[in-house]
């Protein structure tokens, strides 16, 4: 099979719609952040697939922009850039919670205590230094970085509005429900930015497949001509 450009983004299509959905189910089957949760199976079911997810969303994000990289401009490269590390930083912090924090837990129960207050903007009896700053640097990202990218990709025009909509009211909408809502009630806010980036991974899947459809004809047509 030759690897081609519009391939490689069809497939980051298919990555952000799995990084998408991934994010939504997460949520919903998030166990409690305390400390008997964290040898649980389904704590580490929660951050392998989290741990999935991070690295199907830098995939798909990066296919997202560069399907639309000329048109989304400086704008869309800034908020790709933030939105990547969130990703990345993510992804880290997930790494931590699966196969460190159960290592930990019988050893430094305070340690991991504290690191599990930070899903919730609480600090515990344990300074943990510049994890703490890392840990507020992810929610500024998500918060910024979606906003950023998904209006650079309204100005393209390109990707459905709806679903650019939705992605870039992500940030918006977890600053207003997380000042409204008690963790963990606000993981609800991850829905419309979930939705968005599926949406808009199905647009970049759908869209290579009706153009090779629309390919079929031309090259029948071309065929019967020549004969």
């Amino acid at each position: 099979m030759k690897i081609t450009t519009s391939k490689l983004i069809q497939w980051a299509g298919l990555a952000a719609m799995l990084a998408g959905c991934l994010f939504i189910v997460i949520q919903i089957i998030h166990p409690a952040d305390i400390l008997s949760s964290v040898t649980t199976e389904r704590w580490a079911i929660v951050h392998y697939l989290s741990i999935v997810m991070c690295l199907f969303g830098m995939l798909g994000i990066a296919g997202i922009y560069a399907r639309q990289v000329e048109e989304a401009g400086w704008l869309g490269l800034i908020g790709y850039l933030m939105f990547s590390l969130f990703y990345a930083l993510t992804l880290g912090f997930n790494f931590t919670e699966a196969f460190i924090s159960p290592m930990l837990l019988t050893e430094a129960p305070r340690v991991v205590e504290t690191f599990l207050a930070l899903a919730s903007g609480s600090t515990g009896e344990v300074n943990l230094g510049a994890l703490a700053g890392v840990y507020t640097l992810v929610g500024v990202l998500y918060m910024i970085g979606g906003p950023l990218f998904g209006l650079a990709m309204l100005r393209a025009g390109i990707l459905p509005r709806w679903a650019t909509g939705l992605f870039a009211s992500g940030g918006p909408v977890s600053a207003i429900v997380v000042s409204l809502l008690p963790h963990p009630l606000d993981r609800i806010a991850a829905v419309p930015l979930g939705i968005g980036l599926a949406w808009l991974g199905y647009a970049l899947w759908s869209e290579r497949r009706e153009n090779a459809s629309k390919s079929i004809p031309s090259i029948e047509a071309s065929s019967s001509t020549n004969l």
